[in-house]
């Protein structure tokens, strides 16, 4: 099968191959997925999971990408809940990767079932962004109707997410971003903008939650405007930055297929938009992945035509 590899860490994007690899084998409660399309973080590629296992022995050439969209082809044994034929989508664990494959084999357990009436490349665009912004507000931010949520990269992959759940949920939603993002945001549902090159963020006033996908500076100065019992979530990693009366919480999410058939149900009946900036083919993964100008919202690859 073809497949994108990576061997050097240094490298960065810029050291991923095109290659031909042996198609995966399912192994106990593994499914093994044709790859109809995938996502791609450029984090992963400075996660150590991309390189090494779990006991830190180096799995290199590894097959990076988590996210996928696609149809089961075979079962391990003692898989359940999924059958050969199915059209899934959903995460593969970062101590595995290799969506971007034709064939990938992932645990049953972190698919969900992909409607027929949604394409493939929708399915790979929502799953990482979809349950990060799920988790971030509902479970770690503990957000509540008519609260207020300041949402850093508004009209981003995550921050588009974030935005339009945060919205459905009856919160007053303030994203931000460069100048050029304003509108974008806004469209998402933002209901105010803070262009954080030439706005004072400070004026935004207090807030009951934080979702910052930025880290550093922005996310220290964040702090100072969370009103007491608030949370500052962030992805950014590990941080220094927290509110005075209230919680910071730095995490990774899970894969969940009951959140997935949630996230999905939305995009099906349009309460839930994705935000795809980009489609290449895996023979045109690489160029994509190295872009020449900046791209707004998630790049994905199609696998198969």
């Amino acid at each position: 099968m073809k497949a994108i590899v990576v061997t050097d860490q240094a490298a960065g994007t810029a050291g991923m191959t095109l290659i031909e690899r042996p198609e995966p084998q399912a192994a106990i409660n593994d499914v093994v997925v044709q790859v109809h399309a995938s996502g791609f973080t450029s984090g992963e590629l400075t996660w150590p999971s991309t390189w090494t296992d779990r006991l830190g022995r180096d799995r290199t050439p590894s097959i990076p990408g988590q996210e996928l969209a696609g149809v089961v082809t075979a079962l391990g044994y003692g898989t359940t809940g999924l059958s050969v034929g199915q059209r899934v989508f959903g995460l593969s664990d970062s101590y595995r990767g290799g969506t971007l494959a034709e064939y990938v084999a992932i645990e049953a357990r972190n698919l969900a079932p992909l409607p027929g009436d949604v394409d493939f490349t929708v399915g790979a665009s929502v799953a990482m962004p979809g349950l990060t912004a799920w988790q971030g507000l509902f479970e770690h931010g503990r957000l509540q109707a008519g609260q207020s949520v300041l949402v850093h990269g508004a009209a981003g992959a995550v921050g588009s997410m974030v935005t339009q759940l945060a919205r459905e949920f009856g919160v007053y939603v303030i994203g931000t971003g460069r100048a050029a993002d304003r509108q974008k945001a806004l469209d998402f549902g933002a209901q105010e903008f803070v262009d954080l090159d030439n706005d004072a963020l400070e004026d935004v006033g207090g807030v009951d939650l934080v979702f910052d996908v930025i880290g550093g500076d922005i996310a220290k100065r964040s702090a100072g405007l969370i009103r007491a019992g608030g949370t500052l979530v962030t992805i950014a990693g590990p941080t220094e930055a927290r509110p005075a009366d209230g919680l910071t919480i730095d995490f990774v999410l899970v894969s969940d297929r009951a959140q997935l058939s949630e996230i999905v149900q939305r995009v099906r009946d349009g309460r839930l938009r994705t935000n795809i900036g980009n489609i290449a083919t895996l023979d045109d993964a690489v160029a994509a992945f190295n872009p020449t100008e900046r791209i707004s919202g998630k790049t994905v690859i199609r696998v198969r035509p």
